[in-house]
Parts: C-alpha cells; sequence; structure tokens
C-alpha cells in the first residue's frame, strides 16, 4: 500500500495533495496487472475510469480504415491516461495496449468523481494535465500536417531532451519502429533520417542512446525543416 501512495505521489494529476487526500485516492486504487501485447481498452470501450502506469510502458493509438495504425502516445511510470471520458462520459476514444508486462492503478469513475467533488484543489490539477495534454496534441498535429521526417525527429529528440533533463545524450525509451509511428512514417524513412542527421553531424547514434552534438543545427532543422548552419 505504501508503494501505491508513492507511485499515486509521483504523478502530475495529484501534484502538492497534503498525504490525507493522497490516502483517499489510495483507497479507491485498483491494482491491476497486463501482459507485453494485452489489450488495456479498445476504441468504443466504455470510459468507466482512467488509469495510471506504476510500472511498465502503454501505447494509446488509432487504427486506420486501412489497418493502419498510428501511435498517439506512449506513457511509462507514474503518467495517467485515460482521464478524458471521467469528466465526458464518452466512450474511449483509442486503443491502449501494453508494449511490456505492465502494472497500472485503476480509478474507477464513480469512485473519482465523488472524491474530486469535495476536492476543488484536485479539480485543478488535473485540469492542468489535460490542458498540457492537448497542447501536446497541437504540437502533434502540427508536425504531423506541416512538418517533414527530419524536422519531426528533430523536434522529438530535443522534446525528449527536455523531458529527460538531459544537455547532451538522451535514451530512446520505445522502439524504432514504435517510434516511426509515433512520428507517422515508416522504420525504414526513420532509419535513413537517423543516417543522414549523424552524416550531418547533428547527432550520433549508438544503440537506444542519442547524442544530440549539435542542438542549434538540431533546433533550426524543427523549426525550418532543413540545417541552415
Amino acid at each position: 500500500m505504501k508503494k501505491f501512495l508513492h507511485i499515486i505521489s509521483k504523478t502530475p494529476l495529484f501534484d502538492g495533495l497534503p498525504e490525507n487526500q493522497l490516502e483517499d485516492i489510495r483507497k479507491i486504487a485498483v491494482s491491476k496487472h497486463f501482459n507485453k501485447g494485452e489489450m488495456i481498452f479498445i476504441e468504443g470501450d466504455e470510459g468507466i475510469g482512467f488509469f495510471i502506469v506504476a510500472d511498465g510502458k502503454v501505447k494509446i493509438y488509432k487504427v486506420s480504415s486501412e489497418g493502419k495504425e498510428h501511435i498517439l502516445h506512449i506513457f511509462g511510470p507514474s503518467e495517467p491516461f485515460g482521464e478524458v471520458p471521467v469528466f465526458t462520459s464518452q466512450p474511449f476514444p483509442a486503443n491502449a495496449e501494453a508494449i511490456a508486462d505492465s502494472h497500472l492503478l485503476f480509478f474507477p469513475r464513480t469512485d473519482f468523481v465523488e472524491l474530486i467533488s469535495n476536492n476543488p484543489s484536485l479539480s485543478l490539477n488535473m485540469l492542468a494535465v489535460l490542458s498540457k495534454r492537448l497542447r501536446q496534441f497541437t504540437v502533434q498535429i502540427e508536425n504531423l500536417s506541416l512538418k517533414e521526417v527530419p524536422a519531426r525527429l528533430a523536434s522529438y529528440l530535443l522534446y525528449i531532451a527536455n523531458e529527460q533533463d538531459q544537455e547532451d545524450v538522451v535514451a530512446l525509451t520505445v522502439s524504432k519502429g514504435q517510434l516511426a509511428s509515433l512520428l507517422g512514417t515508416i522504420p525504414e524513412t526513420l532509419s535513413r533520417m537517423f543516417a543522414k542527421m549523424a552524416g550531418q553531424g547533428l547527432i550520433s547514434v549508438e544503440g537506444r542512446y542519442i547524442t544530440l552534438i549539435d542542438k542549434t543545427g538540431l533546433a533550426e532543422l524543427a523549426e525550418f525543416g532543413k540545417y541552415v548552419s
């Protein structure tokens, strides 16, 4: 139970809440385990609650009418997902699948709504997280619709450097196939872009570790779609 409390306290939704309120949230949490490749929910399923990743990784994705998969988000430890149906009483708008053996905390909608009705600070936290998620979607839509693959990749590398609080070396936390889907391309094209950017002296690649050699050049590529320097 102490582990659950620690996970909940590290989640942005519940940031800054006092311990007694965190304990109330813990009491309604349901522990669930999913094997790699197991579906958590399918688009159209009733939104009966939301999840927090305690351990593992989860991808959120949609499938086109032609059967092509496009990843929208990949979530890791302490990150929530599936929150919107909690407020809208709508079905889940996408699919969720464990891409590693995963331990999740599930929060039933009815219990959670009752809890936040008496806790305005929790409501404000959720609004902040959902607003951040909306900004991420806006950037993703802009990248996919207006930028070519090299600019999308440069933007992503700079983004994860910021997320991982790293100056020079970032670690890819997903496979290159999953990253290709996230960036709206195919693995072969992504591999060519990594090689080209390495040849330009922007990055070096060693397995899943990417060294950002020229961050100014990457920023130019992300902004203008070409390496200016």
